[in-house]
């Protein structure tokens, strides 16, 4: 077996956040991402010992959040990594607050929060305090893409919904879009939630969509062969089902983030 999916350990966070970053340097969508949230730069040796030591003391507190590390099983070698919440437990409207980009101040911290906010939106509007599986992050080293390391990565994440019984969630970059439909996910109907950046807030020349993607496990999709549904009509038959009171937002459910 080529790679080996396991959580991540205090000695890792270094070399897991090696990969993530080179990943999203990388990738057009990732680097602009990073740019926005660290707007000083992610390769300098004050910023890695700072992240390094924020995220030890955020792995001492959080009560809700995994990070599992991709191993290429001849070498050892960190080569992928994933960050995501399981949220076992309904939570009520203080605990799932849209954070604080406390790192931040000014403009900067103003459009990183725009940006972060509309997708919290959309989370609010989907879930509400409901139980799933958010995926923050997902990465794999540029000079170890293509070698299966995502998709052994994503199918780790898709054992233990199937195991929990809990969904998955996550927004991937329009590139990536592509790796999740091959694993059975699905992207949220428009009716249900969207996520358009304005290439204003982005400094892009268009308009940038948002792809919402989540992946039922079977205890809830199994009825779907029995009936003649579709995974997709088998979704928001749940959807709809789902109790989520005032999270549920009015209007077409398009939520977009625009220069004040």
């Amino acid at each position: 077996m080529p790679f080996l999916v396991l959580p991540a350990l205090i000695p890792d966070i270094r070399a897991v956040y090696d990969v993530y970053f080179a990943a999203f340097t990388a990738d057009a969508d990732g680097r602009r991402l990073l740019d926005i949230l660290f707007p000083g730069g992610v390769t300098s040796t004050e910023f890695r010992d700072a992240h390094t030591k924020g995220t030890l003391a955020w792995w001492h507190t959080s009560d809700t959040q995994y990070t599992f590390k991709c191993l290429d099983s001849d070498t050892g070698e960190v080569v992928g990594m994933a960050l995501c919440d399981v949220f076992v437990n309904p939570r009520g409207e203080k605990e799932r607050a849209m954070p604080e980009v406390g790192w931040l101040q000014g403009r900067d911290k103003e459009r990183a929060e725009r940006v972060l906010g509309t997708l919290w939106r959309a989370r609010e509007r989907i879930w509400g305090g409901g139980r799933y599986i958010y995926i923050h992050a997902f990465a794999v080293h540029p000079k170890h893409q293509g070698r299966g390391a995502g998709a052994a990565l994503v199918q780790a994440l898709i054992d233990l919904s199937e195991s929990t019984g809990l969904p998955i969630y996550l927004e991937s970059s329009p590139g990536s879009q592509g790796l999740y439909k091959k694993m059975g996910f699905m992207q949220v109907p428009g009716e249900v939630a969207r996520v358009v950046h304005e290439a204003a807030v982005l400094g892009t020349e268009k308009d940038v969509e948002v792809p919402l993607m989540i992946k039922l496990p079977a205890s809830i999709t199994g009825s779907s062969s029995e009936t003649g549904k579709s995974v997709e009509e088998v979704y928001l038959d749940w959807y709809r089902r789902r109790d989520i009171g005032d999270e549920k937002a009015n209007g077409t459910g398009e939520t977009k983030v625009r220069r004040q």
